[in-house]
């Protein structure tokens, strides 16, 4: 009878101290998810946002300051926010080329037909590369990408060399490009992080800023109105880029401007994904005044 006590203590004692483990397993857990989206003590009167995004960053643009983040490493999948970096390296490579926005290329066969968003090149067809950036940044046509790559690049496949080459300039140590537009490729990732690093890069182009924050450009032949809802929807929106795959979910680098302060915004495989970024924004600019007021 005694042995049979005992081996019923032993029995809830063993339950208790998993039950313990677990329960302190979960508290971790909790304090571990709540320490990724917090990079540093916020101010009493700015309310941390949450976001529905399986990952988010925001930043601040000038300094490249990280003011949020949840699961801001994780692999992921950036659909056609991939095409910030193809404008990045068309931009790049045009400037040491000497070439200007004018320059044309004739149209490559491989770029027409691509799947996708399309601005529906033909093969042959003589198009200025100014063209094919805004069908690029505003359309998501990735026949333009295709064709940039081929034409400025040399070839795809050394254009997407310098895609690469670029993302590990910028500090990207988990990104890498299989292809100028962001069509799904297993091989074809980043993360919250690195896609808001290659979104400040570029924004700190002109050029680059003058394309993204335009709604509606007109070539004579073809018009072009930007699906990025943040330069019409958010005030002091002036960029960057969204992307949608099945396999991705919907993607968005968003960035805005006020009161000398600019944020960037990125939140990946997220079905909120316009206010969760304002909502992002929102926050990054409410916790900036509270510092620059300090």
């Amino acid at each position: 009878m005694e042995s049979k006590q005992k081996a019923a203590y032993l029995a809830v004692s063993a339950f208790v101290i998993l039950t313990l483990a677990l329960s302190v397993l979960t508290v971790c857990r909790v304090l571990a998810k709540a320490a990724d989206a917090r990079k540093f003590e916020y101010p009493a009167a700015v309310s941390v946002p949450s976001v529905s995004a399986a990952a988010a960053v925001l930043i601040d643009a000038d300094d490249g300051k990280e003011l949020y983040a949840y699961h801001a490493e994780e692999k992921m999948y950036p659909a056609s926010t991939t095409k910030i970096m193809t404008a990045l390296v068309v931009l790049e490579t045009m400037e040491t080329l000497g070439l200007d926005l004018d320059s044309e290329i004739v149209v490559p066969a491989e770029a027409q037909g691509v799947e996708g968003s399309s601005i529906h090149l033909k093969a042959g067809e003589r198009v200025s590369v100014e063209e094919l950036l805004y069908g690029l940044m505003l359309q998501s046509g990735n026949d333009s990408a295709a064709a940039l790559a081929a034409c400025v690049g040399g070839s795809t496949e050394h254009f997407l060399d310098q895609m690469n080459r670029r993302a590990e300039e910028l500090g990207c140590q988990q990104t890498h490009f299989a292809n100028p537009s962001g069509l799904y490729d297993e091989n074809h990732y980043t993360t919250a992080r690195d896609l808001a690093c290659i979104a400040r890069a570029a924004m700190m182009r002109e050029d680059f800023r003058q394309i993204v924050e335009t709604k509606e450009w007109n070539s004579g032949h073809r018009t072009f109105v930007n699906k990025n809802k943040t330069v019409f929807q958010y005030e002091g929106g002036n960029g960057v880029k969204i992307g949608f795959t099945k396999a991705s979910g919907r993607t968005l680098a968003a960035s805005a401007s006020r009161d000398g302060h600019e944020v960037i915004a990125v939140v990946l495989n997220d079905g909120n994904w316009f206010q969760d970024a304002y909502h992002l924004m929102d926050y990054g600019f409410s916790l900036l005044e509270c510092e620059a007021e300090k």
